[in-house]
């Protein structure tokens, strides 16, 4: 299995260090809340989460979805008025384009025999 790395380092550490310059700058700059912190590292880890489903060639349908809903809950988090049901249209919006990208991706296994050319007498 292939290791994949960030800046050098397995993902877990970089996230880590991630972590540490999110609280930092909250500390010092932002004064984010421990929900507004958790949010953006949640962020954080989808993204990473997508980048080693796209690097292991892999279906990164869920890490997509996984990646918007934490895009939608950091934008909640940081005080975009969108209710319940607005963030299920977005979601459900979400789902169809990955669903409607997937399709072109996937090609369905065909039968040998559907393959070869119909004979001159089927042909007509």
């Amino acid at each position: 299995m292939p290791t994949f790395k960030i800046f050098g380092r397995e993902p877990a550490a970089a996230l880590a260090f991630f972590s540490i310059l999110v609280k930092l700058a909250s500390a010092y700059a932002f004064h984010a809340t421990v929900e507004q912190q958790a949010t953006v590292n949640t962020v954080a880890a989808c993204a990473v989460a997508l980048f080693i489903a796209i690097s292991a060639h892999d279906s990164i349908g869920a890490a997509v979805f996984s990646l918007a809903q934490a895009l939608v809950a950091a934008a909640v988090g940081f005080g975009l008025k969108l209710d319940a049901d607005h963030q299920a249209l977005w979601l459900s919006l979400v789902t169809v384009v990955i669903g409607l990208w997937s399709r072109t991706q996937v090609i369905a296994p065909v039968p040998a025999g559907a393959l070869r050319s119909p004979s001159p007498e089927h042909a007509a």
